[in-house]
């Protein structure tokens, strides 16, 4: 065979390679949506997976993104089926954000995965309440917080007035126990209550309290709102608001 012919063979060969591995890639994030999100989703990485993977995307990415090839990295490096499919599914409908579970907690209906996201400046650590309508619901979206119920509460007010920048920042969701509180709902539905800090001006600045919402869901698990808890009440032996840390001994147990 000519060596012109060879060539032109070989062309066709990897590109219709390339073309298959995608189109793999498209049906198992299809597939993986339609699928139930378990805790065999889970996956951690080895220790120099992420320092490897960010080396070996930045040398030789080629036609693709970094984040698409630090994706593909995840399925080659060891991660379950389960693993790849979620980070598949969550890359297309996070527009291009690569995360991977690294932990589940099953409450029924509606469940929660915590999600690193290895390629993020800030707050790696996500909190997801998955297997619902929608299939993905992200609890540090701020958008969907129910902002003019706080606004009214006087003591959010009153905290303003201390400090007039004082605004809701993502909550932190790292660490081995980032689970929300739960109530149940009279329609049997399901209320994930979770914690914000309140910040005064930017991400780094000065933390002044922290608010409590809630993330309804129906008994078959539609996301209904959100709903503001009512800030506590300052007492003595807690006074309010307190500037630094845990959030668990800001808020009370429900």
């Amino acid at each position: 065979m000519k060596r012109p012919a060879l060539l032109l063979i070989t062309i066709v060969a990897v590109s219709v390679g390339m073309q298959a591995q995608a189109g793999n890639a498209g049906a198992n994030a299809e597939a993986a949506s339609g699928q139930k999100i378990t805790a065999s989703a889970v996956w951690q990485p080895p220790s120099d997976f992420i320092s490897k993977t960010q080396n070996l995307c930045q040398k030789s990415a080629g036609p693709i993104s970094f984040p698409e090839c630090f994706l593909n990295q995840i399925a080659s490096s060891g991660a379950p089926a389960p693993a790849v499919g979620f980070s598949r599914m969550l890359f297309e409908q996070s527009v291009g954000q690569v995360g991977i579970v690294s932990a589940f907690k099953g409450y029924g209906t509606v469940d929660a995965a915590q999600v690193l996201y290895p390629l993020r400046a800030n707050d790696n650590y996500a909190l997801l309440l998955v297997n619902g309508d929608p299939n993905i619901v992200d609890v540090d979206d701020l958008q969907k917080l129910d902002r003019s119920a706080m606004e009214q509460d006087p003591k959010f007010q009153a905290l303003k007035q201390k400090y007039p920048q004082a605004d809701v920042m993502p909550g932190d969701r790292s660490g081995s126990s980032p689970w929300p509180q739960t109530k149940p709902l009279p329609d049997g539905g399901t209320q994930f209550i979770f914690a914000y800090p309140l910040v005064n001006g930017c991400h780094a600045c000065e933390r002044v309290g922290s608010v409590r919402f809630a993330w309804e869901f129906d008994s078959a698990g539609k996301f209904l709102r959100t709903t503001y808890i009512p800030m506590p009440s300052r007492t003595k032996a807690q006074p309010w608001p307190a500037p630094h840390p845990v959030v668990a001994e800001l808020i009370p147990q429900l």
